[in-house]
C-alpha cells in the first residue's frame, strides 16, 4: 500500500485524494512507476495560469493547447480567446482544468502500470 506524499509531495487538494486513492491499490515498487511517469506527463496548475495569462497580451488559446484541447486551443487562437471571454472564464477555472486533465492522466498511466 503506496502513500502519495511517499511518492509525489509535490501535488496537493483534490489532486492528491484523487491520486492517493489509484495509488492505494499498489505496491511500493508500482507506485514509484506510476509517479516517475505520472510526473513526466501531469500539468502543473501554475503553468496553466501562466499560459492563460498570455492570452491576454500576446496570444489566446495557448493554455488550451498545452491541456491537448486542440480543437478549442485553435479557435481561441483564430477568435481571441473567443473575445476575451472564454479566457476569463479560463482564468477562474485553471485549477479545475489542470485537473481534469491530470485526472484523465493519472487513470491511464494505471490503466498500464
Amino acid at each position: 500500500m503506496a502513500n502519495v506524499i511517499d511518492h509525489l509531495p509535490e501535488i496537493e487538494g483534490d489532486e492528491a485524494l484523487y491520486v492517493g486513492k489509484l495509488l492505494s491499490d499498489l505496491s511500493d515498487e508500482q507506485a514509484s512507476k506510476f509517479a516517475s511517469v505520472y510526473r513526466s506527463r501531469r500539468k502543473d496548475p501554475q503553468t496553466v495560469l501562466i499560459t492563460c495569462i498570455l492570452g491576454f497580451f500576446l496570444i489566446a488559446g495557448v493554455h488550451r493547447l498545452l491541456l491537448n484541447q486542440i480543437g478549442m486551443g485553435i479557435l481561441y487562437i483564430f477568435t481571441g480567446g473567443l473575445c476575451l471571454i472564454g479566457t476569463i472564464v479560463d482564468l477562474v477555472n485553471y485549477k479545475d482544468m489542470a485537473f481534469q486533465y491530470n485526472r484523465g492522466v493519472a487513470k491511464e498511466i494505471q490503466s498500464y502500470v
